[in-house]
């Protein structure tokens, strides 16, 4: 919901015009707004919502935003640099063959100046075999990620990489003990690792409420970025309303995490 003009009901170009000039080889962007744009998309030359069920719509909505999401960061990135999509599921992220092949891919884009564009493939996951997969994993006792939000999928890749800083863009300055009170922006989680995951597990009974339907806000955000910590990657949460640069130099609000 960070990229659309909830007044106009529309993309929100001024974002991907920051996002955009601000991305660079070496970053890997982690994306959401297919579901949401395509259905926007779909709603404005229809009058009307898609037909069918819940799950249907959202595959729907997100293969017609997908072409619209990417065209869009085409289109703001610098024309000199390559722009490629990079569509996964938790299966990519549950299989260490898998995990070999994204890496390689996300490492060669680095070096043949080119931007990697990470989004779920919302398009054609089914959540009740997502379910059965993780269920059959569980029960070998294999670990596994499920990645039902793109805030898992960006903690997972910069695990992956060996990323330095993980950033969490969303409408909010960070994470807030009260959400309604502006004042109690938690503005640094520091400290050994274990005191970090301590002190997550703390803040995470503070949390609740989140954009969209189906999301589950900063209390997810916090147990997401759990690996992250454990592997001494920075992790900056902070607004979209923000300038990117200034968000990760602390110029504006924001929650720093790092754990040593």
């Amino acid at each position: 919901m960070a990229l659309i003009d909830e007044k106009h009901k529309d993309i929100d170009y001024n974002k991907f015009a920051m996002i955009g000039h601000w991305l660079r080889p070496g970053t890997v962007w982690v994306t959401s707004g297919a579901v949401e744009i395509g259905r926007l998309d779909y709603i404005r030359r229809h009058g009307c919502e898609a037909d069918g069920s819940g799950e249907e719509r959202k595959a729907d909505y997100s293969s017609q935003g997908q072409a619209i999401l990417m065209e869009t960061y085409r289109r703001f990135i610098d024309p000199r640099l390559s722009v490629r999509q990079v569509l996964v599921e938790h299966a990519h992220f549950n299989n260490e063959v898998n995990r070999a092949h994204i890496l390689s891919l996300l490492e060669r884009a680095s070096k043949q100046d080119a931007v990697p564009i990470v989004n779920y493939n919302d398009a054609v996951a089914v959540e009740e075999l997502r379910k059965m997969e993780i269920s059959a994993l569980d029960k070998a006792g294999k670990q596994h990620v499920e990645l039902v939000d793109n805030d898992e999928t960006a903690a997972q890749i910069a695990c992956l990489t060996g990323a330095k800083t993980l950033l969490i863009l969303t409408k909010l300055d960070g994470i807030f003990l009260d959400i309604n009170d502006p004042s109690s922006l938690i503005t640094e989680i520091t400290g050994t690792k274990e005191e970090v995951l301590a002190k997550i597990e703390e803040y995470k009974t503070h949390c609740r409420g989140a954009s969209r339907a189906g999301a589950n806000g900063a209390f997810a955000k916090l147990e997401y970025i759990k690996p992250c910590v454990r592997a001494g990657i920075e992790v900056i949460i902070g607004s979209a309303n923000h300038d990117i640069r200034n968000v990760l130099s602390g110029e504006s609000p924001r929650t720093y995490i790092k754990g040593c």
